[in-house]
């Protein structure tokens, strides 16, 4: 089972070999049937999801390297710990379909039931809702683009349901496989007809200047070269916004211009030092605003990680946004650990999702890292915004799978909400989505530069975006309740 869940991660950004999960859960699903017992299932169950998600997160001991000189004893660690306290999310899928006779009704339980659990990766810690089945659908290019339409209206947890009722498809002999083929058949002319049939608005969104300023993070711990740093963003901001500037035109009605830092890219509190706000706003002159991902210590003491928007022409601060979602064992340590990673008290978080109200830009969605990953979390339903920016440093993670994965989530969070989204990384991969996440423009991995992108016009709220997550809940009850159901009046219906 360990095997046969590792096997499944290859599915996952950027391999995209999907059709392995053909094979792997099929396999689950005969060692399910196999078990003596809903126990024996369990434990088959939590082995497959410890395979899939060891494998699926084997860049976590990148992180660790950064600090190999004090950590270097969790390097084979991190990547077996995080899947130990994920695999019970496939663990209690094996065995609760047991509940139902070996077959369709079984595996229509094991479906519904798995895509429950791992939406409930939200809860664990702050919540690691990292690689969920659904995001096997984020191919690169016009494949991709098609396949992942529907996720405006079911989320990726609905496309997760989808791709394991498909998945154990092969169970059914031939006659289900090519109903399989025929579903997915359907699947891309839905995919294909959501994308020719809603053409994106014009909208008035900025040009953005999205700064890649590539500073590994072993310069960014050591502070030695600060000032270099600095520097260097404000050389690329000058470049980035002198050339938005002669696209936009913004002086005869054109688009606004914005620039973007990544996260904690100011190698300082910028919120603290006017003259640094001073010097990067005259580097962005002609700009209606920058955002800089900056750390921050509040009115308590507290740390944030945080991102400010800073206004023309003198560089105040017109908006602030602290990260909601912080980042377990990397920006504090959970309260079980029985030691300390993080140095200090760690960070505290922010209140949520917020939109910005800018002078001259069109409403922002701002959103820190680790944060775009969490379906249905990224907008403020009450206040929904124009576009998203999401800032991050994936340095930390190497030229691994992470920042890809990283990269993927953001495209189907534009599906998802309707919503452009622009995101700035340090190292990489800086890159901008359309409202149907289509690519716009990249800068790739270990790339020093910047981006210029015209971010489209956002498409009417979703029903995703107007329900969110309760549409994959019904929809996974809508699958399990009635096989279980079914199961229950035959029950009844058998003689005595």
């Amino acid at each position: 089972m360990l095997l046969a869940g590792a096997l499944g991660a290859l599915a996952f950004p950027p391999v995209d070999l999907f059709p392995v999960l053909a094979v792997c859960f099929p396999v689950l699903m005969r060692a399910i049937d196999g078990a003596a017992g809903w126990r024996g299932a369990c434990r088959r169950g939590f082995m497959f999801g410890l395979g899939l998600h060891t494998a699926g997160l084997y860049w976590l001991a990148d992180a660790i390297l950064v600090r190999a000189d004090t950590f270097w004893w969790l390097v084979p660690l991190a990547a077996p710990g995080c899947a130990l306290v994920l695999a019970p999310a496939a663990a209690l899928p094996a065995g609760l379909c047991r509940l139902a006779p070996a077959g369709w009704r079984r595996n229509l339980v094991f479906a519904g039931t798995w895509t429950l659990f791992d939406m409930g990766r939200v809860f664990i810690f702050s919540g690691f809702p990292w690689n969920p089945l659904g995001s096997t659908w984020e191919m690169a290019g016009l494949a991709g683009d098609v396949m992942i339409q529907p996720a405006a209206w079911i989320g990726v947890d609905g496309l997760t349901l989808l791709t394991v009722l498909l998945a154990l498809l092969p169970l059914g002999g031939r006659r289900a496989m090519l109903a399989g083929l025929a579903g997915l058949a359907a699947w891309a002319g839905l995919g294909g007809a959501l994308l020719a049939l809603r053409p994106i608005p014009p909208g008035h969104n900025p040009v953005a200047v999205l700064v890649q300023g590539n500073v590994p993070e072993t310069l960014k711990i050591s502070r030695q070269d600060d000032i270099a740093v600095f520097r260097r963003y404000l050389a690329l901001t000058r470049a980035g916004v002198a050339q938005a500037l002669a696209l936009a035109d913004p002086a005869r009605g054109g688009r606004p211009v914005v620039y973007v830092w990544p996260e904690s890219a100011f190698p300082g509190l910028l919120a603290e030092d006017g003259l640094a706000r001073q010097m990067i706003a005259a580097a962005g002159a002609g700009a209606a605003a920058g955002m800089i991902g900056t750390l921050r210590g509040d009115s308590d003491g507290r740390w944030r990680n945080s991102v400010l928007a800073l206004a023309e022409p003198d560089g105040h601060v017109a908006g602030l946004y602290d990260k909601a979602h912080l980042v377990p064992f990397g920006e504090y340590d959970p309260w079980l650990l029985p030691f300390h990673v993080v140095p200090g008290a760690g960070m505290v978080p922010g209140p949520g999702a917020r939109t910005w109200h800018l002078p001259g830009v069109s409403p922002v969605g701002p959103l820190i890292c680790y944060e775009v990953i969490f379906s249905g979390q990224v907008a403020d339903v009450h206040d929904r915004p124009d576009w998203l920016v999401n800032v991050t440093n994936d340095a930390w993670y190497g030229n691994t799978a992470g920042p890809r994965q990283h990269l993927a989530t953001v495209r189907m969070r534009a599906v998802e909400e309707g919503l452009p989204i622009a995101r700035a990384a340090n190292t990489g991969i800086t890159a901008a989505f359309d409202a149907h996440g289509r690519e716009l423009g990249r800068l790739g991995w270990n790339r020093q530069g910047f981006l210029v992108v015209s971010i489209g016009g956002a498409l009417p709220v979703t029903p995703f975006g107007r329900w969110g997550r309760w549409i994959p809940v019904i929809l996974a009850l809508g699958v399990l309740l009635p096989a279980l159901a079914w199961h229950g009046r035959a029950q009844r219906r058998r003689p005595v």
